[in-house]
């Protein structure tokens, strides 16, 4: 059976949750079966920075964090519900890659 794995990626879960839901509502208005959205762990990526620009009195540091949300979705190929999901209006913040598998 074929069916089309869905990878989505972001820094802001609202975007990324609005996206996955959309996709779910076309998924049961085409009577498609979707398995997911399955929640994969999230990347944290830290940086940390010192405050003093010279070098010299107390060691003070700034932490800077940024999280990467990531969801997977496979969705049962389905020729009318590809068009569909193709055409859900995708935020320039969410990352989206879709591949056919077997």
């Amino acid at each position: 059976m074929q069916k089309a794995r869905i990878k989505l990626a972001s820094t802001n879960i609202d975007k990324i949750n609005e996206v996955c839901a959309s996709i779910k509502d076309i998924a049961s208005k085409t009577k498609t079966k979707i398995y997911g959205p399955v929640p994969l762990p999230t990347q944290r990526l830290v940086h940390q920075v010192r405050k003093g620009p010279d070098g010299g009195g107390k060691n003070w540091f700034d932490k800077f964090e940024m999280r990467i949300h990531k969801r997977l979705i496979d969705l049962g190929v389905d020729e009318r519900a590809l068009r569909l999901v193709m055409r859900v209006p995708i935020p320039d913040e969410v990352n989206i890659e879709v591949e056919i598998k077997e």
